[in-house]
């Protein structure tokens, strides 16, 4: 018996696809777009996959509060919030536990790319409105945090941009969707400075061996500097070459 395999039949047995279709290396559709608020300093909006990320940057301004006031550089502040309908089960308006402590990570995050000494006693607010969300957000909302930034003239080193990367049935897989991220066995964000792929945030929940989290850890760079090409063109986009 003769079996006569297509060409699409081949691709998809060497290359497995995940239940959306994607293959472990791809990440989800992505679309950026700078300076979209006119009365912001900076801002951008995000979609990747199903989600939709606005961020607003107002500053360098003079912080009003003399405790938050540094005397050799500006203080980046952060509030990440998802809008009460970004998700299936309405959420309760106003901050929770996960919402400070996404903050709290992405102005660590985005703190190593500012020059933040040519601003003393200043303070400079990120705010990240999550208006539908698909998993991921976290990451979503610091590579749209990082071209606000920019757009808001903020003299940085250099961008920073955030991917995840897991374990799904097994495979480590790049951009984990929010299915893929409640039913895998391990999920990792990382942030980058794409230019000397310096590392600014890395976490890791569930379980990976060292191979894994290796594999996982040159996926997620991988994946940062395919987003970086984009963040780069959406401000070519507004400012022109």
């Amino acid at each position: 018996m003769i079996i006569i395999i297509t060409p699409d039949e081949l691709k998809r047995i060497s290359k497995p696809t995940r239940e959306d279709g994607r293959a472990p290396d791809e990440i989800r559709p992505i679309k950026i777009e700078a300076g979209i608020l006119e009365r912001a300093d900076g801002s951008s909006y995000l979609e990747l996959g199903g989600n939709k990320i606005l961020v607003a940057v107002y500053g360098p301004r003079e912080a009003q509060i003399k405790r938050l006031q540094r005397p050799d550089r500006a203080v980046i502040r952060c509030r990440y919030n998802m809008a009460p309908f970004s998700v299936e089960e309405r959420k309760r308006p106003g901050p929770d536990r996960r919402s400070v402590e996404i903050s709290k990570i992405t102005a660590e995050a985005l703190r190593p790319a500012l020059i933040l000494e040519k601003f003393p006693r200043s303070v400079i607010d990120v705010f990240i409105e999550v208006l539908e969300a698909e998993g991921g957000t976290r990451c979503a909302g610091i590579t749209a945090a990082s071209v606000a930034l920019a757009d808001a003239g903020i003299p940085m080193k250099d961008m920073v941009v955030a991917c995840a990367t897991g374990k799904v049935n097994g495979k480590i897989v790049l951009d984990l969707s929010e299915e893929e991220d409640k039913s895998g066995e391990a999920d990792m964000p990382v942030a980058i400075l794409p230019r000397n792929r310096e590392i600014t945030l890395l976490q890791s929940d569930g379980n990976l061996t060292e191979e894994e989290f290796k594999e996982a850890l040159n996926l997620a760079i991988k994946g940062c500097l395919k987003i970086n090409k984009i963040q780069k063109e959406a401000l070519k986009k507004k400012y022109g070459e």
